[in-house]
């Protein structure tokens, strides 16, 4: 378990519910809720925090979740405050994108990033601290934008297109007039987000040219435009769940899992013997690909997650089940063993396959469900329950099968094996 992805439920942590805190009656716009959350996004990368989870609930709520944090209270604040978008004074050097660096409103930003590689909680590899002891200066803010959206130059590349308010209007002829050809870095929370050159002196509005893609200018457009929170954030809820407390719920949940597993085979083998071991061994393996695929996708493991994985096995052997009883009722009708096996496999697939397509339904449901309200829970269990359907049927069906033909197809055939022996 401790190389698979665990949630916060097991691993420990704050989870924070956050609300658009709007006059009564004042309506959040679905555009405004999206881009707080990739701010909010960007903003807990900044903390450091690994494998942290930040969506969308409804329509004006975002759930974070912050496994292993120590400072909880520290956090939040981060979090939730407006945050502001500057334009800095490159003072002659070549600034990039993704580069941190301190500012007069943010002058920790570099060091407070570089504490965090040299700790190994930095979790964007693509940022880089500058100089933790230069600071630059902050010659606008992003109060003297009305507008950023993405357009398209004359070659049909993509290009910010933004619009000045009045008073920002004159701030920025006034500073572009007189520093034609330098740079002028664009920074939210002390990240480069872009640092173009002026080529003119602008007025009321301005484009902005690169080699961008259509997500990054999209990105940058968004940043721009709501490089401050579009819509003011109010804590509705902090739960914190301790680390002993996730590791206790692991410890039970192995327990649990691992005493039905027993009692599983054990019931198995008493009442199919020989198919019943055969089953066994793929169940075996039907565990093995599982949490296999959830260390490659990788899949965040929760409790409920858990219990859908557990389902999912007593699921693998309900198929055996319907697979073992058809064999027995072949045999009762005087079909050979090597026959009934077949027909077992072959005349069980349909009840098998309803059965299995029926929970997939539901799971895409729930998955749904989870997604579209925020609840975390409800899609971990039809994640895992999901990949579990779809293996069981491949476990059932085709290893078992595979199993069953090598054992009678090895010198041991109908002759070889007596109906006892299929607890028939």
């Amino acid at each position: 378990m401790t190389n698979l992805k665990l949630g916060l439920d097991l691993r420990g942590g704050t989870q924070v519910l956050l609300e658009a805190d709007l006059p009564d009656g004042q309506t959040v716009d679905s555009g405004a809720m999206s881009a707080a959350k990739t701010i909010v996004d960007n903003r807990v990368n900044g903390l450091g925090v690994a494998e942290a989870v930040v969506q969308q609930q409804g329509e004006n709520r975002i759930i974070v979740e912050l496994p292993g944090v120590d400072n909880p209270e520290q956090a939040v604040e981060t979090i939730r405050s407006t945050g502001q978008l500057e334009f800095v004074e490159p003072d002659g050097v070549a600034l990039r994108s993704n580069m941190v660096i301190n500012t007069t409103n943010h002058p920790t930003a570099a060091s407070d990033l570089q504490a965090q590689i040299a700790e190994g909680k930095a979790t964007d590899p693509s940022l880089t601290p500058y100089e933790p002891d230069k600071v630059f200066t902050t010659v606008m803010t992003g109060g003297i934008l009305r507008n950023a959206n993405v357009g398209r130059d004359r070659l049909g590349r993509p290009q910010i297109e933004f619009v000045l308010t009045s008073e920002g209007s004159t701030q920025f002829f006034d500073y572009t007039s007189t520093h034609i050809n330098k740079q002028l870095p664009i920074v939210l929370d002390g990240r480069v987000l872009s640092a173009p050159n002026i080529n003119s002196a602008i007025r009321d509005s301005g484009v902005i040219e690169g080699s961008f893609t259509q997500d990054e200018a999209e990105s940058l457009a968004v940043q721009m435009r709501y490089g401050a929170l579009p819509v003011p954030l109010k804590v509705i809820d902090v739960r914190t769940i301790g680390a002993s407390l996730g590791q206790n719920s692991v410890d039970r949940s192995l327990r649990a899992g691992i005493i039905g597993f027993i009692a599983v085979l054990a019931f198995m083998v008493i009442i199919y013997r020989l198919p019943g071991v055969l089953a066994s061994v793929a169940l075996v393996l039907y565990i093995v690909f599982n949490l296999t695929i959830y260390k490659l996708m990788p899949v965040t493991l929760t409790l409920p997650g858990i219990a859908g994985f557990l389902l999912s096995i007593g699921m693998a052997v309900d198929a055996n089940v319907l697979i073992f009883e058809r064999m027995k009722e072949e045999l009762r009708v005087g079909r050979s063993l090597r026959l009934a096996v077949e027909a077992g496999f072959s005349r069980a697939w349909p009840a098998i396959r309803d059965g299995n397509v029926s929970t997939l339904i539901t799971c895409a449901v729930l998955y749904w469900f989870g997604s579209s309200f925020g609840a975390s829970i409800v899609k971990g269990f039809a994640v895992t329950l999901v990949i579990g359907v779809v293996l069981s049927m491949i476990t059932a069906v085709l290893i078992t099968r595979t199993f069953m033909r090598s054992f009678l197809a090895g010198g041991r055939g109908s002759t070889g094996v007596s109906r006892s022996m299929i607890g028939y």
